[in-house]
């Protein structure tokens, strides 16, 4: 085991890893998994498992199944409206306020990160793009200094996460528009509205990808 994680508690290991499980399409949305298979696949404790699984299914991201099982709620019409809404509010609020703390090392970074989405993309590495994605949108949420609406974003994502790997699977994204490329020049220039609204164009344009999934029954 790394170094770093050696210095946090087993627990909160088994919690990161199983929300990073769903967060990035491990677990597909309605598919059931046992806690028997969790404790293997995560190679932790009972104990922490089910803590692992009781946090998460208050943040909606699991659901209890009976016969211990639990699976990775599917999304419906209603609920993704819900989630466009909320996402649509919260996070775009989010890049503003960043943008009165960015640095050009946080620029710097950023632009590293994109690097490795565009990459990912490039080879058709899902998983890859997935977790570079996130990174990008959180480096910069992070540096809004709002640690509430940061919470409710990464609740958001949970729920929203699992369906768009199974769209990006089947479509990819390379034929989208670069909305990271849009925030990174409202980020050198300094424009705080603009690099809301790239934000808000990636979540529209990620929402829309899922929609027709959803509408055709491809999810």
């Amino acid at each position: 085991m790394p170094e770093d994680l050696r210095k946090i508690p087993t627990h909160e290991v088994t919690y990161a890893r199983l929300r990073d499980m769903i967060l990035y399409g491990v677990l597909q949305p309605g598919q059931p998994v046992t806690i028997q298979g969790l404790i293997k696949d995560l190679g932790a404790g009972m104990t922490p498992v089910r803590e692992a699984i009781r946090r998460l299914a208050a943040e909606g991201a699991l659901l209890p199944q009976g016969n211990r099982r639990v699976a990775v709620p599917r999304l419906t019409p209603a609920l993704l409206e819900q989630i466009a809404f909320a996402r649509m509010t919260i996070e775009p609020k989010l890049a503003e306020l960043a943008a009165r703390h960015l640095t050009p090392a946080l620029i710097n970074r950023l632009d590293q990160i994109d690097d490795e989405v565009n990459a990912a993309i490039q080879a058709g590495e899902i998983p890859a793009y997935l977790e570079s994605n996130h990174a990008f949108h959180f480096a910069l949420y992070e540096a809004s200094e709002a640690p509430i609406l940061v919470d409710m974003a990464r609740s958001l994502w949970l729920r929203f996460g699992p369906s768009l790997r199974i769209v990006i699977a089947k479509g990819g994204a390379s034929a989208l528009p670069d909305r990271h490329e849009e925030a990174l020049a409202a980020m050198r220039a300094g424009d705080a509205a603009a690099l809301g609204r790239a934000f808000a164009n990636d979540i529209v344009q990620g929402v829309d990808q899922v929609r027709l999934a959803l509408d055709s029954g491809e999810i």
